[in-house]
């Protein structure tokens, strides 16, 4: 196979993400959450994997025709942030006017973060919250907190897309990758095992998911604490 065919390839990889989206959107209208979190866990596991392999195969040299970078952004808009943002609104989790609030909040913060230049920083990790959405609401769906609480989550975690925090890429993410890579893998693993059993409430996936989430989500800050010896 020529370059450029390797590099459509990949193209058309990351392009299955939309596909994906689009499953977990008609579930989610039909109110079936489960199916709706393993098609967007399907979506995370193939936009964890299509950068490595857009590197591999230098798809800006070999298939510059298509700008993998917006495509991956549109992708990531539908499954990191409208979908969750609709699930969320949808379910039970937040009555009355606290599902307007934080659809609006999600929706707006995350669509001018997406068009953010500064949003990456020098070691390839995030400036600010990256809007990763789907990865809250899917806790939220297994832990089903108070919705006072996820008003909260949700109202900082906004805030926190434009403050000056780092939050660790597992793949991009050099310092602690050994780490982070084995702790995002397991985090996909116990989301699909929860949505598998649709978020039984005595599921040992929720541990999982809790221990894994507080590390992916303050690695970055704790990086930014214990600075390494050689600069970011």
């Amino acid at each position: 196979m020529s370059p450029a065919l390797k590099g459509l390839a990949v193209h058309l990889f990351t392009a299955t993400g939309a596909v994906f989206a689009m499953l977990a959107m008609l579930a989610a209208v039909d109110g079936e959450w489960d199916m709706m979190f393993l098609w967007l866990v399907v979506a995370f596991f193939v936009d964890g994997i299509d950068g490595p392999l857009a590197r591999r195969y230098e798809v800006k040299k070999h298939a510059a025709e298509f700008d993998g970078v917006l495509l991956d952004l549109i992708i990531d808009y539908l499954t990191y942030v409208f979908i969750p943002a609709f699930a969320l609104f949808k379910s039970d989790l937040l009555p009355g006017w606290t599902g307007w609030f934080a659809i609006i909040v999600i929706t707006f913060a995350s669509a001018m973060y997406f068009a953010d230049t500064r949003m990456k920083t020098k070691d390839n990790s995030f400036s600010g919250f990256p809007g990763c959405w789907n990865m809250l609401v899917l806790v939220l769906f297994a832990l089903s907190p108070d919705f006072w609480i996820i008003l909260i989550l949700v109202s900082t975690l906004a805030v926190a897309m434009f403050l000056p925090l780092k939050f660790i890429h597992p793949v991009r993410t050099e310092r602690w990758r050994l780490l982070s890579l084995p702790v995002a893998l397991a985090w996909t693993f116990f989301a699909g095992w929860a949505a598998w059993v649709d978020f039984h409430p005595e599921s040992w996936a929720h541990w999982g998911l809790v221990v894994t989430s507080v590390y992916l989500l303050f690695a970055g800050i704790a990086q930014q604490l214990l600075p390494s010896r050689v600069e970011d």
